[in-house]
């Protein structure tokens, strides 16, 4: 990792084509296939390349496979020692995987939800995200958390808590937005040494469709795509906020204002090199999550660009999240404390206007 003036490391390589540039390439070596679609293939491919690969969490076996049926036909195709339903206990069960994964295994652990990751916060934030540092062990496991709202799931439900995790060291975090990612991502969270939590956009399951290649298929963590070309401003987000900052550009793009999308795929590593590229393009950088906005991802990629970008900036930096209250459940509420395309659009023009 190169330096930077005030001593932060640098992320990797600039990206310019992500998966958006990647879709014709994809269509040619792989299938159509749903978001949630391509997080199953990721880990059945991956179970099937290393024996050490397993599933661990509530109702991952059997006939349910899972709250969203991602691990639906795992147990019958790998058998109950690879696929192990578990109590009501996220803190026992990750605690659990701790002590497989110190031992050689990868146990990809589901949450139903990543609103219940908090139950087993102490298993992850005080244990494996410190092993390395304390004595050198190595804890590769995956927690697949289930995220975002837009779905009337109420407060319980629709919660978006990557935040924590990003401020905990020794983590790693990802938020796929596309198939292609979804699958990539998954694969190489998989592999990775270190513990990584992987948030899924639930907005995205089987709405949004698109080519994910066949067999082993990965993207390399801490590693953002320019998702679409732009010189007058950046927009950075991650998950489903990626495509309605991609609609809000293309509606803009009729009025002859040209938007650039980062998608930052990973959240921890952040890939800097690449948002700092491209807001020293564009002069104006708009950043997007669906997590309330206070204290946010959002503050992190602010300040970054403040404090070496500065000069490069005609108008201040940005920041668009939810509301700092819990999700509500009434669809009118929840529209209010969401941030959409629409409200992206207004604050891009604000932006290119400053």
């Amino acid at each position: 990792m190169a330096g930077s003036p005030n001593g932060r490391p640098r992320r990797v390589r600039a990206v310019t084509d992500g998966n958006f540039g990647f879709a014709d390439h994809a269509a040619s070596i792989g299938e159509q296939k749903t978001y949630i679609e391509a997080i199953s293939d990721g880990l059945a491919t991956e179970m099937d390349n290393d024996p050490n690969v397993l599933v661990l969490g509530e109702d991952v076996g059997g006939s349910f496979g899972g709250a969203f049926n991602v691990t639906k036909g795992l147990a019958d195709r790998f058998g109950d020692r690879r696929v192990l339903n578990m109590p009501m206990t996220e803190l026992a069960f990750i605690g659990a995987a701790n002590g497989m994964a110190l031992m050689g295994l990868r146990p990809v652990i589901e949450v139903q939800f990543a609103d219940f990751i908090s139950t087993g916060f102490d298993s992850i934030v005080q244990f494996a995200a410190t092993t390395h540092y304390r004595w050198g062990g190595s804890v590769p496991w995956v927690i697949r958390a289930p995220s975002d709202g837009g779905i009337r799931s109420g407060p319980f439900h629709s919660q978006n808590p990557e935040a924590w995790f990003v401020h905990t060291p020794g983590l790693k975090v990802v938020a796929p937005s596309t198939p292609a990612d979804a699958k990539g991502l998954l694969i190489s969270a998989i592999r990775d040494n270190n513990p990584v939590i992987y948030f899924e956009s639930k907005p995205l399951y089987r709405s949004l469709k698109g080519p994910v290649p066949r067999g082993e298929h990965t993207v390399p963590l801490g590693v953002a795509a320019v998702v679409r070309q732009g010189g007058d401003a950046t927009v950075i987000s991650y998950g489903a906020m990626v495509h309605q900052a991609l609609t809000a550009a293309e509606t803009l793009a009729a009025d002859g204002i040209d938007i650039e999308v980062v998608d930052l795929r990973s959240l921890k590593p952040l890939d800097e090199e690449t948002v700092l590229g491209s807001v020293t393009k564009t002069g104006r950088a708009l950043v997007v999550h669906a997590a309330n906005r206070l204290a946010g991802i959002g503050a992190e990629i602010a300040a970054a660009i403040a404090e070496d970008a500065f000069e490069s900036l005609d108008a201040p930096v940005m920041r668009i999240g939810g509301l700092d209250t819990p999700v509500p459940f009434s669809p009118p509420l929840e529209d209010a404390y969401r941030p959409d395309h629409l409200k992206i659009l207004t604050a891009l023009r604000q932006l290119v206007s400053y």
